[in-house]
């Protein structure tokens, strides 16, 4: 960042909040400072927060005025950005990596072929491509426990759709903007159905109902529709066949 960029911006949000946003677009160097600065806010464990979360380009920390004065959290926030360089900041530790079976096109996922013509591929090249993707959990967001996955190669920037599909269902992946989202219940949508899983992300019995947490990383790896059915037919843990392993920092 040079001198002239007025990134981090730090920003009030109501009485009780501070927006800290490091880029007006999400980009890999921005969810990174992000995440980062996020962990170690939570890691210091100021006296007064309340929570905090990160957006796709930002850190939003919510606090007790009582506790904390707003001018010494600003205090605080400036002074940890100026500790280094969080754009490029180690992500947080703990993060996971989910294999997840899917299922790219067939009738379970018709807006695959649309995808791959938008991006100048096959869908042989497009399901190749996708398949060997390894994304980040960029946000959660939207409903309950859904991520924002990417960045996908730029290939992937294709725009939304002109009119919404009416509904997808559960464990659908959708495309757009060199980003996936894979839904956590039935939702209509503007992007691309490309891929269909059985994989849960919210799971409101679960001791855990979020099933990912931002830095997680995803493979969406292709399967058959006879396949995807068998793991439909035997997924009580919700996983939807996925493998799940820590990633080694």
């Amino acid at each position: 960042m040079t001198p002239a960029d007025p990134f981090p911006l730090v920003r009030t949000v109501g009485f009780d909040g501070i927006l800290v946003t490091y880029a007006d677009t999400m980009t890999e160097p921005s969810n990174r400072a992000a995440l980062a600065f996020r962990a170690e806010v939570e890691r210091q464990q100021w006296k007064g927060v309340i929570e905090t979360s990160a957006s796709l380009a930002s850190t939003y920390i919510r606090f007790d005025p009582q506790l904390l004065p707003h001018s010494d959290v600003e205090s605080r926030v400036h002074g940890l950005l100026a500790q280094q360089d969080w754009y490029s900041a180690p992500l947080p530790s703990g993060r996971k990596l989910w294999r997840v079976p899917t299922v790219y096109g067939t009738d379970l996922a018709p807006q695959l072929e649309e995808a791959a013509a938008a991006a100048g591929l096959s869908p042989a090249e497009a399901i190749q491509r996708l398949g060997q993707s390894r994304v980040r959990v960029l946000t959660i967001g939207f409903a309950p426990g859904q991520p924002y996955l990417g960045p996908l190669g730029p290939e992937f920037n294709i725009p939304r759709l002109q009119e919404l599909t009416p509904m997808v269902p559960e464990g659908a992946l959708v495309l757009a903007i060199s980003q996936f989202v894979l839904f956590s219940g039935p939702t209509p949508t503007g992007w691309r159905h490309v891929g269909q899983t059985a994989f849960r992300c919210f799971q409101p019995d679960s001791d855990q109902s979020f099933a990912l947490n931002p830095g997680d990383e995803m493979q969406f790896e292709p399967i058959s529709k006879e396949q995807l059915e068998h793991i439909r037919a035997n997924n009580a843990d919700g996983t939807g066949g996925a493998t799940c392993k820590e990633i080694a920092e």
